[in-house]
């Protein structure tokens, strides 16, 4: 199965936002779409059961395609990580549920799109990560990076951590993106784009508008899904 597999150099960087635009794009080129959150915390309660917001983003832009709950399998209330969120609630993570839930989608779609939980060293149990999810399931890495003073060290180190779990993840490229109107007093947002442009070993794919809701420039996302690039 082809797949992208989108995280964040760090919280509200507009992950759930970029992956969306990602989906809508390939709906557009005319291909179908799943679309997987394997887990999810800060959930929202609903009747009886807890709604991903980030999920029906995602179901949303695919064209609400299969159900609901099968795009994020395990949902949790409170706004920490996962696995706290679950033992909140007298639960815990189900390790084998989130790389098996994906199986959903083989037979719905050409693609999957699926978007992690934070970043790589999110933590998806005491001993388990985001990273260690993303090498097993294996799709390239989309790497979304905040248009932000500090933007290139965290960018260079979540690409530096891909290199740590398995044989190190594929990286299909970075997007920078402008999660909010962009601030006068911070200089750095005219250089940041051709900073990571000339360090990242990666391709720096696009760089998100605040607001967009498509791609300045066409992307082949569907095959970046199966490109073996760097590190491999």
């Amino acid at each position: 199965m082809r797949g992208l597999f989108v995280t964040g150099t760090d919280t509200d960087v507009g992950k759930t936002y970029v992956a969306a635009m990602v989906v809508r794009a390939l709906r557009a080129a005319g291909r179908s779409v799943g679309v997987y959150k394997p887990a999810a915390s800060g959930c929202r309660r609903e009747g009886d059961r807890l709604i991903s917001d980030d999920a029906l983003t995602l179901w949303s832009a695919a064209g609400e395609p299969g159900e609901l709950d099968r795009v994020c399998p395990q949902c949790f209330a409170a706004p920490v990580a996962p696995h706290l969120a679950a033992r909140m609630e007298g639960k815990q993570i189900d390790a084998a549920l989130l790389r098996s839930g994906i199986e959903y989608w083989k037979e719905r779609s050409e693609i999957v799109v699926v978007e992690g939980a934070g970043g790589l060293m999110s933590p998806l149990g005491d001993c388990e990560y985001v990273g260690d999810l993303a090498a097993d399931l294996g799709f390239p890495l989309l790497v979304v990076s905040r248009n932000v003073l500090g933007t290139i060290n965290a960018t260079l180190q979540t690409l530096i951590a891909a290199t740590a779990f398995g044989e190190g993840l594929v990286l299909a490229g970075v997007v920078l993106n402008n999660p909010a109107p962009l601030p006068a007093d911070d200089l750095s947002i005219a250089s940041n784009r051709q900073e990571l442009e000339a360090r990242c070993v990666p391709p720096l794919l696009a760089e998100v508008s605040h607001g967009a809701t498509k791609f300045e420039t066409e992307i082949d996302w569907f095959g970046l899904a199966r490109v073996l690039g760097w590190p491999r």
